[in-house]
C-alpha cells in the first residue's frame, strides 16, 4: 500500500538544528525578486532586502526555506507510510506564522510531524506542521504546509475539508505586476530547493509539463514580498503570517498579476498570470496576509 495513513499520521518527519547567515537571507529576496525593478539599487527602501547593513530586514517566508537552504539533492519523499514518487508530487499550501522578526542570522531547532492525509480520490493530500524553537526554547516560527500527490488517492481516507476565502467585492487596494525571469527559477533553485522539475526540461516532461516551471514557494514569496511592498510600506516587520493554495504553474518568463485587499489586520490576495495566452489562470488563491 503506497500510503498507509495508520503509519504516516502522527509521526515525526524531521527533528534538525539549522543555522543561516544573512548571505542566506540575500540570496533568497534576490530569489524572490527583490531588487529587480529599475532604481532598485539605489533605493534606500529596496536596499533593506538586498544590502547587509544594519536596515536589512528579513521577509517572514525565508523561514519556510531557512532549515533547508543548504540542500543540494532533490527534497526527501521518505515520509513514514508514504511510498511516493517525486514526480507524483506538487505542491498544495503553505503558511507561516512568525513570533516576531526573523534575525538576520540565527541557529533554529526544527520538529515536523506529519498531522493529516486527505483522500482526494484520484489523488492524495498530505499535511505536515513544523515549529523552529531558538536555544532557548522559544518559538521563533511556525509552518504548516501540504503536497498533492497524483495517483495516490482512493485508499479509503478522509476527503477533509478547506474554507475558501472569499475576496472582496470591491476595487482592490493593490494591483500590481512582477515579471517572472527566464532565469528565476534556476536562482530560486539555490535556496534549497533542487528538485529537476524546475530546471530539467525531461524530468518537467515526465511530470506532464511542457518545460520547467517556477517553484511555488518562489512565487509565494513574490507575492508576500509585493503585498508588503505595496500595502505595509516595505516593512517585513509588520507580517505576522502568510497561507495561501498554490492554484496553478508559472512558467519562467510569464507575469504574476497580484491584487490586494485591506481588510482589518489582514490583507486578502489573489495571484494569477497576468499576460499572453494563460493570462487570467490562477496561481495563488486562499492568499491571507496576517499583519501586526
Amino acid at each position: 500500500m503506497p500510503i498507509d495513513p495508520s503509519v504516516a499520521i502522527g509521526a515525526q518527519t524531521a527533528d534538525i538544528t539549522f543555522s543561516w547567515s544573512s548571505s542566506d537571507v540575500l540570496l533568497y529576496h534576490l530569489g524572490v525578486g527583490a531588487g529587480s525593478r529599475t532604481g532598485d539599487n539605489t533605493s534606500t527602501e529596496a536596499l533593506r532586502y538586498t544590502l547587509d547593513d544594519e536596515r536589512l530586514q528579513v521577509l517572514p517566508s525565508f523561514g519556510v526555506v531557512a532549515p533547508t537552504f543548504h540542500a543540494t539533492d532533490p527534497p526527501p519523499l521518505d515520509l513514514p507510510g508514504c511510498d511516493i514518487d517525486l514526480a507524483q508530487v506538487v505542491h498544495g499550501a503553505q503558511s507561516i506564522t512568525v513570533s516576531g522578526p526573523i534575525p538576520t542570522s540565527g541557529t533554529g531547532h526544527l520538529t515536523t510531524t506529519l498531522t493529516d492525509i486527505w483522500d482526494k480520490g484520484k489523488a492524495a493530500v498530505i499535511w505536515q506542521e513544523g515549529v523552529v524553537t531558538d536555544d532557548a526554547g522559544a518559538e521563533l516560527w511556525r509552518v504548516r504546509s501540504s503536497i498533492f500527490v497524483k495517483g495516490e488517492g482512493g485508499f479509503g481516507g478522509d476527503r477533509g475539508s478547506a474554507e475558501a476565502v472569499v475576496v472582496p467585492e470591491r476595487a482592490a487596494d493593490l494591483t500590481t505586476s512582477y515579471e517572472v525571469t527566464p532565469q528565476q527559477a534556476l536562482l530560486y533553485r539555490l535556496c534549497g530547493d533542487r528538485n529537476p522539475l524546475h530546471a530539467d526540461p525531461a524530468f518537467a516532461q515526465r511530470a506532464g509539463f511542457p518545460a520547467p516551471i517556477l517553484h511555488g514557494l518562489c512565487s509565494y514569496g513574490i507575492v508576500l514580498r509585493e503585498l508588503t511592498d505595496g500595502l505595509l510600506d516595505g516593512d517585513a516587520a509588520a507580517v505576522a503570517g502568510f497561507t495561501a493554495r498554490f492554484a496553478g504553474v508559472v512558467f519562467p518568463g510569464e507575469a504574476i498579476a497580484i491584487e490586494g485587499w485591506r481588510e482589518d489586520d489582514q490583507i486578502i490576495a489573489s495571484a494569477a498570470i497576468g499576460s499572453g495566452p494563460r493570462a487570467g489562470s490562477p496561481v495563488l488563491a486562499d492568499c491571507v496576509l496576517t499583519a501586526r
